[in-house]
């Protein structure tokens, strides 16, 4: 067994080469041991469109079953859906299978417990247990549930109201988001168009993942030669939400995070925000000068949702498009849903999406940077970084490495999921950014160097 698979907020590997069928099989026992030591009984069990989602969920079933649980089976959905079943159906947790954004020869697991996801020490506990074969016995059920969309859709009609038509491009990138967006978009008298939303879990047209701007490039053609209002892509699973302004320019989760917090303070001045440290700085200082109260937190979706708990956040949001409404909805990350709140505030204010955000001071930022770097390193790597740059400038470590220079600051922090670090750069001048970008890109080979002999 690989323990690399178990990563800080989810398990995630190479099909056949670290998801063998015995492993998972045994991570099905494993997840039965884990709920029959807290009481439980019932599951949710949910799946992606990947071409081993259908195998992965056999051999997670078979173990399971084997382990005495009660498993209610939502099909082929988005991860958003299979979390609003932990709100919607009576169990007591559950596991989506879903390799989110990665190249088609991954898959992987998110595990819940109650009504959110359990991440680091808890899902280290599964491998351990996979590990000493601790494993209950007893005799489980399956049952097939009827339509977790249509429980979905029951609940957006009554809480979403788009007040005019608007002109939509919606880019799925194959994965599972297009065909529960498309229908209940048009549904709200939107005119949709759409870009690979039929499921293809090769993902023949681009990987379904809108932080990656050559990913965005059709999204970003299309809306332009439509005059779309707006363009939405949306990640493999559909928990991330890329956005596209009407000159076809890319609107950044940070940016987009500003929008509904804007929103949100015209009802409940005051509130708490989340969001994490790849963020810009406009962004906290933005709702601090409408009345709210930021606070910058750790990268991931579990570690976001439980700071939002700890904090009472109506809202937390993360670069990558991760968007976490609690504000009359319930916490968790949704980009369906989150492309419905954009499409409320655009229709009810009537102004475009450049015009929402034009009062912005200008800076000039860089989208996420991934560097390769080997799993084995870079935690390390960050740690040297840290050592260092606490001697030359202010610095943030509650995740990485985040440091401000007089113009700007930068940022580098470990992947959770990929071999690779995340960098990224916001500075007054195009100058200052370019100077800080070759600044750490320098340090950063010789510190890969220095740890690799």
């Amino acid at each position: 067994m690989n323990w690399e698979m178990f990563r800080e907020y989810d398990i995630r590997g190479l099909v056949e080469k670290d998801l063998k069928d015995d492993v998972v099989r045994d991570l099905g026992r494993a997840f039965s041991t884990y709920v029959s030591e807290r009481k439980g009984r019932v599951v949710s069990l949910g799946r992606d469109c990947r071409l081993s989602s259908d195998h992965l969920r056999n051999l997670l079933v078979e173990g399971m079953l084997e382990g005495g649980l009660h498993i209610i089976d939502v099909g082929i959905v988005p991860t958003p859906l299979f979390y609003f079943s932990l709100f919607k159906l009576p169990v007591d947790g559950g596991i989506m299978i879903t390799g989110s954004h990665n190249p088609p020869e991954f898959n992987g697991f998110k595990v819940a417990w109650g009504k959110s996801t359990i991440f680091g020490e808890e899902i280290r506990y599964l491998g351990r247990v996979m590990e000493e074969r601790r494993f209950v016995r007893g005799h489980g059920e399956l049952e097939a549930y009827g339509s977790i969309v249509d429980d979905y859709y029951a609940f957006i009609r009554k809480d979403i109201r788009v007040e005019r038509p608007l002109r939509v491009v919606v880019d799925a990138g194959n994965g599972t988001g297009g065909f529960v967006a498309c229908p209940i978009m048009r549904e709200m008298g939107l005119q949709v168009m759409e870009l690979f939303c039929e499921m293809d879990g090769r993902f023949p047209n681009h990987f379904p993942d809108p932080t990656v701007e050559a990913y965005m490039q059709d999204l970003r053609e299309k809306v332009k030669r439509e005059g779309a209002d707006v363009g939405i892509g949306f990640d493999g699973d559909a928990d991330r939400i890329g956005v596209v302004d009407e000159r076809g320019e890319i609107v950044y989760g940070d940016r987009l995070m500003i929008i509904f917090a804007r929103d949100i303070l015209h009802r409940h001045r005051g509130a708490t925000f989340v969001s994490e440290v790849k963020c810009s700085e406009l962004l906290f200082e933005d709702i601090e000068r409408h009345g709210g109260k930021a606070i910058m937190w750790k990268t991931g979706h579990s570690l976001i949702k439980d700071k939002m708990r700890e904090t009472g956040a109506l809202l937390a949001g993360e670069m990558s498009g991760h968007m976490f409404f609690a504000d009359r909805y319930f916490g968790y990350d949704d980009a369906i849903y989150a492309s419905l709140r954009l499409l409320e505030i655009m229709a009810r204010e009537g102004r475009p999406i450049s015009e929402l955000l034009k009062d912005l001071k200008k800076t000039y930022v860089t989208p996420e940077i991934r560097l390769e770097c080997p799993d084995a390193i870079k935690f390390r790597v960050v740690e040297k970084m840290k050592e260092e740059y606490k001697k030359r400038f202010k610095v943030v470590d509650i995740d990485g490495v985040r440091f401000y220079t007089d113009d700007g600051w930068g940022l580098v922090r470990p992947s959770n999921t990929q071999p690779v670090l995340v960098l990224r750069f916001e500075a007054a001048t195009e100058d200052a950014l370019d100077r800080m970008r070759r600044m750490v890109e320098r340090d950063l080979e010789r510190l890969m160097a220095d740890l690799r002999v």
